[in-house]
């Protein structure tokens, strides 16, 4: 089967990297998997970058394009609020319909993170309609207008407007107009065309309730991973590689941006701040602007680090990894942490409590609460047999549930059903 997956990277992020991992995936099956992406970061043969064309007309009408979503996003950068979280989604791309006439011969399409690519009123109107079109859903992005986590808002349901990410008592604002684009584009979808993918039963429960994907099928599939890559290696050689103390209690934090505020990074010095004395402990980050001059405790910063063999490194060196994030649908670090048999500590948000098991492979706590999660964390490092536990869980699920030849044997479930229809979609867990 011919599969293509669209996405506006192969790496860098977390949606992007789960994307490639799953073509890889499908490729370790046997299967003709192929990416399109407007930024090409591998050196995959089988990964084509959008070819934008010189020529004045061309570039023109891209350049125009441009212009108009940026301006229709200026009028708000005064109103937003200070720690206002990512807000592009609006249906709209620069290229047009490139990605449409660019498609290569498939036989089923695989939308993954498309914010900026695809241009959805162009896309579902022109794409061949002999090609099922399956998205995987990495954020409800796809489904508010324009913000790509709105809880506690929920004005998603009812048409958005007056929208607080953007600072606005507008109700005709710009998130509306987004919400109102994002509907029609999705009317040109016939039934049975457009089946939906959410990697947490979490996500998938907040598209069956979205007045704009609610009436499409929805399957979970959980996203994967290279568990051979991702696997437990000696802690002691770990930190001398990475040059942190053999005897410390070494907490981990890692994101792609790690002062992004919905990450938490800030909470979790905040439950580190009051440590107990006597109890050292090292506090090791990683991702992109993860040096805070004048921290009062011991922080290494290791950077953005997209290697996963050297992260691997990473995760095997802590004692626990902690992911304080405030909104978030199934971490790729996280499932990385349980791989490489690290316990996970975490707020209860999202998808995080379908990995993070309660006792099991690490603790949740109430969102924000930073008393609890430095219990939670203090437990773990404080009980060597439970962290030795918890670290044998994390390994046990990582291999049952998370491992990427899973991933892709049920995605190609799903893909034959869609192909061929009339063949159960019973692994995939449609719904």
């Amino acid at each position: 089967m011919r599969i293509l997956h669209i996405s506006t990277q192969d790496s860098d992020h977390g949606a992007a990297r789960a994307a490639y991992r799953l073509h890889l995936g499908l490729r370790e099956l046997g299967e003709d998997s192929s990416m399109l992406v407007a930024q090409r970061r591998s050196h995959d043969p089988n990964v084509r970058e959008l070819v934008r064309s010189r020529r004045w007309s061309s570039r023109l009408p891209r350049l125009a394009r441009r212009f108009a979503i940026q301006r229709s996003f200026a009028r708000y950068e005064s109103s937003r609020p200070p720690e206002a979280q990512c807000f592009n989604n609006d249906g709209r791309s620069e290229y047009g319909s490139a990605v449409v006439q660019q498609l290569p011969a498939c036989d089923l399409v695989n939308l993954q993170a498309i914010p900026g690519l695809v241009d959805y009123r162009s896309f579902f109107r022109s794409v061949p309609r002999r090609i099922p079109v399956v998205w995987t859903l990495h954020d409800p992005s796809a489904f508010t207008g324009g913000c790509h986590y709105p809880a506690p808002c929920v004005r998603f349901n009812h048409g958005c407007g007056a929208c607080p990410e953007l600072g606005s008592a507008d109700r005709n604002d710009l998130s509306r107009k987004i919400w109102r684009r994002k509907k029609e584009s999705y009317s040109f979808v016939p039934g049975g065309r457009l089946h939906l993918v959410a990697p947490s039963r979490w996500l998938a429960g907040e598209v069956r309730q979205s007045a704009l994907l609610g009436g499409f099928p929805v399957s979970v599939i959980a996203n994967g991973l290279d568990t051979s890559t991702f696997s437990p290696r000696d802690k002691g050689m770990a930190r001398e590689i990475l040059a942190i103390k053999r005897d410390s209690n070494v907490v981990l934090f890692a994101a792609d941006a790690v002062q992004d505020p919905r990450k938490g990074f800030k909470l979790l010095v905040e439950a580190l701040a009051p440590w107990p004395a006597g109890k050292h402990v090292d506090l090791v980050s990683v991702g992109r602007g993860s040096d805070f001059p004048g921290l009062q405790l011991p922080h290494k910063s290791l950077g953005h680090i997209e290697n996963d063999r050297i992260l691997s490194w990473v995760y095997s060196a802590a004692d626990v990894y902690v992911t304080p994030t405030l909104h978030d649908n199934l971490p790729c670090t996280v499932m990385e942490s349980m791989a490489c048999a690290t316990p996970v500590v975490g707020f209860e948000v999202g998808g995080v409590p379908e990995m993070v098991r309660n006792g099991v492979s690490g603790f949740v706590v109430p969102k924000g609460d930073t008393g609890a999660l430095r219990q939670a964390i203090l437990r773990v490092l404080d009980n060597p047999a439970l962290k030795a536990q918890m670290a044998e869980n994390c390994r046990r699920i990582a291999l049952e549930e998370y491992d990427v030849k899973l991933q892709a044997r049920r995605y190609l479930t799903l893909y034959q059903s869609l192909v061929s229809p009339g063949q159960p979609s019973q692994e995939a867990g449609t719904a």
